[in-house]
């Protein structure tokens, strides 16, 4: 399976990798951003929020993290997560750093990006991922939602490029606050600036219309500290 405004990128490992991709319908240059998925593919909620980004005059591109193992195209159900967990624990840091370079090189490419003005936004497994981008991609900023395994990354706390601004759900039972604490401890350590927002009335998944867990009144506030804050960083 396809979709619209998709691209295919050659990965530096021999791999090819599909994205989705959504441009500003006129004007420019406009900043860049790099959408990272959750672990059910890039599927119709995370190129909404491609599409609604581009509204907001950005260049997004969203690249399949899964493409070592699933077919391009590929979306799982969020009730399904048992099809999804092979895809998850097959992904390793060395590929998803090829696949942050692939999509970060197609922005840099792209005619209308300004290539000093490029983010990263992720939600659920891609606020993890969003995390690894900082540390390996020069950008100006970056988003983590509810980004479950980041404490994993601690150690390349040190490596992070731009401002980080998180959002952690206080009603998570996935990412205890224990997890959190060790993720800002280590920027403290490293004297790396971030934003930390817990929302506590917010569960896993909060910005997601399209699962159980969606919280509008949180989804609402913080996209609206999202935008702020892209505004801040790549304007």
């Amino acid at each position: 399976m396809s979709y619209p405004n998709a691209v295919s990128l050659q990965v530096s490992d021999g791999t090819e990798m599909q994205a989705y991709t959504a441009v500003p319908r006129i004007g420019g240059p406009f900043p860049g951003i790099i959408l990272l998925q959750e672990a059910f593919g890039v599927n119709h909620h995370i190129r909404s929020i491609a599409d609604r980004l581009a509204e907001d005059g950005y260049v997004v591109v969203a690249p399949e993290l899964f493409h070592r193992t699933a077919a391009p195209g590929t979306e799982i159900s969020y009730s399904d997560f048992a099809s999804a967990a092979p895809h998850y624990q097959a992904i390793k840091p060395e590929g998803l750093t090829a696949d942050l370079q692939a999509a970060h090189a197609w922005l840099l490419n792209h005619a209308g990006v300004i290539t000093d003005k490029i983010g990263s936004i992720g939600f659920c497994l891609g606020g993890r991922v969003s995390f690894l981008a900082n540390a390996v991609l020069p950008l100006a900023a970056a988003v983590s939602y509810y980004g479950g395994g980041t404490y994993l990354l601690k150690d390349r706390a040190s490596e992070l490029h731009a401002p980080h601004l998180f959002f952690w759900g206080g009603q998570d039972k996935h990412i205890p606050q224990t997890q959190v604490a060790e993720i800002t401890q280590a920027l403290d350590a490293a004297g790396k600036p971030y934003i930390n927002t817990v929302i506590s009335y917010a569960d896993h998944g909060f910005h997601c219309d399209e699962r159980p867990s969606y919280n509008p009144a949180a989804a609402q506030e913080a996209w609206a500290l999202t935008l702020a804050f892209f505004t801040e960083k790549l304007r």
